[in-house]
């Protein structure tokens, strides 16, 4: 797999701590064991990009304080390795967190106006990256309410694609996106409920992970709705999410949908996989995204020799979407009800006419939305009867101008994972003939997560696509 480094004569960028931005996490943890760098130079070299790429929006604004807190967890990093004792799995890596998970000390302002007061405790993953020696770097741009797929926010301004300014970066983990893509954060946290993570790494090029539902707790995760949600994974490598989904994945007794079961093994042989492919002519894909896919199979032919074509029976996976989406809008009601009542923390017209459509609604209508997931479950049981991964593009279309019209398909192919609890796995594919990204998604059974990982490693490897990422570029 193709591994990017910055190019200092590209960015202007000094050949030092600055140069490991656009490396993977991997790659950050052997330039920090090897003493290349420290900790302390690592996180200025972030903060430095950050506010020299202000205008890219990937991050919400940091105070005096917070800034302090950076340098002060970076600097105990290094403390940690100069002392030659035991430190943490991500010691001193610069890490970014979507701004619907809690970490304490900062305001959780899901993309609402105002600024609440800071949360007063860790989301359990924040937690364990903390333990893990982690630097966080701040809290990354969301839709308002995280109730989108573009990163259009009225309140803190729009995230913009690191390939293409004016162009949406995918959401609603917009700017967890952006970071990693423009050499902001090493790797990011995010959330999915619909394709959140997987959609903006599939519009910004890098890679996206949903794991198998209550697999990572999502304790201290504000919730848009509690059977759809997962933490996100965002990285610039397929090993990068597995050091994390290492890290993070295990039983929250104080997550009630936490899964008790351990992962299954990656108990498959290279060549011998059953592999579904759907037939695109029925999704409205676009063009360029239709024939980067067919390039990417064709190419895949030697690691993916049994496809066959499948569909999902009766199951309508438009239908159960858009429950999916009422869903989170019911569940929005109740959650955001206390930033709806306070003027400070003023919604949108448009956010509020959203949560008005639910408002609307019966308890029999929220009850028959919710039995479409049962069949999402049930129809991803009949899938991998026959099959052991699904194979599609993540979204129909690349990146779109902030001001075009929003495709209603965005989520299609990502919302089955979430309905049916699967984990899913995106990785770039390409760049279409206008140069912006385009991801390539995995499906498979609840449990597979660690399959799933091991064959996208090799499958990125194959393919070799993974782009230069626009570290630096203004």
């Amino acid at each position: 797999m193709t591994e990017t480094i910055a190019n200092p004569r590209r960015s202007g960028e000094p050949p030092a701590a600055t140069r490991v931005r656009g490396a993977t996490l991997c790659r950050v943890l052997h330039v920090l064991a090897s003493g290349e760098t420290t900790a302390v130079a690592l996180a200025e070299a972030h903060l430095d990009a950050i506010a020299a790429q202000a205008g890219l929006n990937a991050y919400l604004p940091l105070d005096a304080a917070a800034l302090a807190a950076v340098r002060a967890a970076a600097a105990a990093s290094d403390a940690r390795r100069a002392a030659d004792g035991p430190i943490g799995r991500l010691d001193g890596v610069p890490l970014a967190i979507k701004d619907n998970i809690d970490v304490a000390g900062l305001p959780t302002r899901c993309g609402l106006g105002g600024t609440p007061p800071p949360a007063t405790r860790d989301a359990a993953v924040v937690a364990r990256l903390r333990g893990a020696g982690a630097v966080l770097l701040g809290k990354t741009g969301v839709d308002e309410g995280v109730l989108g797929a573009d990163g259009k926010n009225p309140h803190w301004g729009n995230v913009h694609n690191p390939w293409r300014r004016g162009y949406v970066a995918g959401g609603s983990s917009a700017g967890a996106a952006a970071a990693v893509a423009a050499g902001l954060a090493v790797a990011a946290l995010g959330s999915d409920s619909l394709g959140s993570s997987r959609i903006p790494a599939s519009y910004c090029g890098v890679f996206g992970f949903k794991p198998t539902y209550g697999e990572i707790s999502v304790r201290g995760v504000h919730p848009a709705a509690r059977r759809l949600d997962a933490v996100g994974l965002i990285a610039r490598s397929v090993d990068d999410i597995g050091v994390l989904l290492h890290l993070l994945a295990g039983f929250d007794a104080d997550d009630a949908h936490s899964r008790a079961v351990r992962l299954a093994l990656p108990d498959w042989e290279p060549g011998s996989l059953r592999v579904g492919v759907l037939d695109l002519a029925a999704w409205n894909v676009d063009a360029g995204v239709a024939a980067l896919f067919e390039k990417a199979l064709d190419a895949l032919a030697p690691e993916l020799p049994h496809r066959q074509r499948v569909d999902l029976g009766a199951f309508d996976p438009v239908a159960a979407r858009r429950a999916g989406f009422f869903l989170m809008e019911a569940e929005m009601l109740g959650a955001y009800a206390g930033e709806l009542a306070d003027p400070a923390r003023a919604a949108s017209p448009r956010f509020r006419q959203l949560l008005d459509y639910a408002r609307g609604k019966s308890a029999a209508d929220y009850a028959a939305a919710d039995r479409l997931l049962d069949a999402a479950r049930l129809a991803a049981r009949r899938l991998f009867g026959g099959v052991d991964v699904l194979i599609t593009p993540t979204t129909p279309q690349t990146a779109f101008a902030h001001d075009a019209p929003v495709p209603a398909n965005q989520a299609d192919f990502t919302a089955f994972a979430n309905l049916a609890g699967c984990p899913a796995l995106s990785l770039p594919m390409g760049l279409s003939a206008e140069g912006l990204p385009a991801g390539l998604q995995l499906l498979g059974a609840p449990g597979s997560d660690l399959r799933l990982l091991e064959l996208g490693a090799v499958l990125a490897s194959a393919l070799d696509r993974t782009p230069d990422y626009p570290v630096g570029d203004a």
